[in-house]
C-alpha cells in the first residue's frame, strides 16, 4: 500500500484487491522478492491500463451520466464515482433539491479534485455546508452562490481560511454579505479575479478598498445594485486594479463623472463598462472613455429611462471620440440618446472599429437619425444588427439599400400605419387607425 500513488480510496481498494489475486503476494505475504514483486507491478500495470480508455471517457461526462454509469458494474462503480471525474460540477438543474447534507457528501467524494462548482439557485445551502465544502476542497478555482440567500459572512470567512486558489466567485443576490466578506477574501484569496456581488446593497467603500488592495489581479468586477457605492469606491479601484477588463455598475445611482473618470484613467484594459441606470453621470465619462480605454468593446446606455439620457447629453462628440479612440468596439448603445445626428454616425461609420469589430448597433428613439446614418454603415462588414424602432425618419427605402450591401444583418424596425385621409367636410378631430384600434 505504500508503493501506491496517492489517489482516491476507490482506486487503492481496487489496486489492493488485484494484488490480493497475485501468486506471489499469496505465497511469499509481506516478505516478497523483487523478482515476484516485479511480477506484481506487471500485474497492477495491466489492470491499470485496462480501464485507461474508459477513464479518459469518464472525464467528459456530466454529473447525471457518471452516476448511471455507476449503476453499470463494480467496476465501473469504482470508475465512475472516482474524485477525478468530478472536477467540474453544476447543480443549477437540481436546484430545488440540492441540501447543505448534499453539497458536503460531494465534497467529501470530490476533495482536492474539484475545480469548479456551481451552485446557482440552491436555496437549501447554508454556512454549515460551506464550510464542510471548503475544508475539503481547498483547490477550488471556481465557485458560483449565485441567489444562495442563506449564505453569510461566515461562508467568506471559511473560503478565505482553506481555498487559497479561489479566482472566480459568484455572490449574487446574497443580501446578507457585507463588508466582511471582502475584507476576509483579501486576507485569504489573493489570487481572485472575478467577483459578482451585485444586489449586495450592504456592501460599501470599506469593503471595497480592502478587497482590491490585497488583490491586485481582479479582472471582473459585477457591482450591479450595489447602491452604497460612491466615487471613493471607484477612485480605489482605478488606483488599484490595472488588469480591470469588466465593470458592471448598473443602477449604481451615487456614481458620478468623477469617480468613472479615475476608473478611465486607471483600468487602461476595460473592455466592458455598464452605467446603466446611473443617472448623475454626463457626456464626460465617454469621452474620458474614448481617449483613455482603447480596448473598449461594449459601453451600453440602453435601460436607461429617456429623461437620464437627455441628461446625459450625449452628443456627435461623443461618437467622435469613440470611434477615434476605441478601435476594438463591438457593441455600442444609443438608445433614447436624442442629440445623436448623422454627423455622428458617420464619424462611427469611418472609424477603425467599423470595417471588421462594430457587431451591434442600436439607435432606437434617436429621432434626429435619418436615412443617411444607414449610408455611413454599409461598410461596417461585421454588423450584425441595427435597432431602429421610432427612428421617424428612418424609410424602409433607407432599410432596403442598407441590405443590399450587408445582406445578412438584421433590422429592428417599427413603422406606424398610414393615417387615413380626412372625411369629406368633416370637421371632426381624426384619429389615426393604430389610435382608433386602442
Amino acid at each position: 500500500m505504500r508503493l501506491l500513488p496517492r489517489t482516491s480510496d476507490r482506486w487503492r481498494f481496487g489496486a489492493v484487491r488485484v494484488l490480493s489475486r497475485c501468486d506471489a503476494v499469496r505465497r511469499e505475504g509481506p516478505r516478497t522478492s523483487p523478482s515476484s514483486a516485479f511480477r506484481c507491478f506487471l500485474v497492477l500495470l495491466r489492470w491499470f491500463l485496462s480501464f485507461l480508455p474508459i477513464c479518459r471517457i469518464f472525464s467528459f461526462l456530466d454529473v447525471v451520466t457518471l452516476c448511471r454509469c455507476a449503476q453499470v458494474s463494480r467496476s465501473w462503480n469504482v470508475l465512475a464515482l472516482d474524485g477525478s471525474n468530478w472536477q467540474r460540477i453544476d447543480l443549477f438543474d437540481f436546484q430545488r433539491d440540492i441540501e447543505g447534507r448534499v453539497v458536503e457528501n460531494i465534497s467529501k467524494r470530490c476533495g482536492g479534485f474539484l475545480r469548479k462548482l456551481s451552485l446557482r439557485g440552491c436555496l437549501g445551502v447554508g454556512d454549515g455546508a460551506l464550510r464542510t465544502f471548503a475544508q475539503n476542497c481547498r483547490n477550488i478555482e471556481l465557485l458560483s452562490l449565485n441567489g444562495c440567500t442563506k449564505i453569510t459572512d461566515a461562508t467568506c470567512s471559511s473560503l478565505s481560511k482553506f481555498c487559497p486558489k479561489l479566482k472566480h466567485l459568484d455572490l449574487a443576490s446574497c443580501t446578507s454579505i457585507t463588508n466582511l466578506s471582502l475584507k476576509a477574501l483579501s486576507e485569504g484569496c489573493p489570487l481572485l479575479e472575478q467577483l459578482n456581488i451585485s444586489w449586495c446593497d450592504q456592501v460599501s467603500k470599506d469593503g471595497i478598498q480592502a478587497l482590491v488592495r490585497c488583490c491586485p489581479g481582479v479582472k471582473g468586477l459585477f457591482l450591479k445594485g450595489c447602491t452604497q457605492l460612491e466615487d471613493e469606491a471607484l477612485k480605489f479601484i482605478g488606483a488599484h486594479c490595472p488588469e480591470l477588463v469588466t465593470l458592471n455598475l448598473q443602477t449604481c445611482s451615487q456614481i458620478t463623472d468623477e469617480g468613472l473618470i479615475t476608473i478611465c484613467r486607471g483600468c487602461h484594459r476595460l473592455q466592458s463598462l455598464c452605467v446603466s441606470g446611473c443617472a448623475n453621470i454626463t457626456d464626460a465619462i465617454l469621452n474620458a472613455l474614448g481617449q483613455n480605454c482603447p480596448r473598449l468593446r461594449y459601453v451600453p446606455l440602453l435601460r436607461l429611462p429617456p429623461t437620464v439620457n437627455m441628461q446625459l447629453g450625449i452628443t456627435d462628440a461623443t461618437l467622435i471620440q469613440l470611434s477615434v479612440h476605441c478601435p476594438r468596439l463591438q457593441v455600442l448603445s444609443l438608445s433614447h440618446c436624442e442629440l445623436i445626428t448623422d454627423d455622428g454616425i458617420r464619424h462611427l461609420g469611418g472609424g477603425p472599429c467599423a470595417h471588421d469589430r462594430l457587431e451591434v448597433v442600436e439607435l432606437d428613439n434617436c429621432p434626429l437619425i435619418t436615412d443617411a446614418s444607414l449610408e455611413h454603415l454599409k461598410t461596417c462588414h461585421s454588423l450584425d444588427r441595427i435597432e431602429l424602432y421610432d427612428c421617424q425618419q428612418i424609410t424602409r427605402a433607407g432599410i432596403k439599400r442598407l441590405r443590399t450591401h450587408l445582406p445578412n444583418i438584421k433590422v429592428h424596425a417599427y413603422f406606424a400605419p398610414v393615417t387615413p385621409p380626412p372625411s369629406v367636410g368633416g370637421s371632426r378631430q381624426r384619429f389615426c387607425r393604430c389610435c382608433i384600434l386602442l
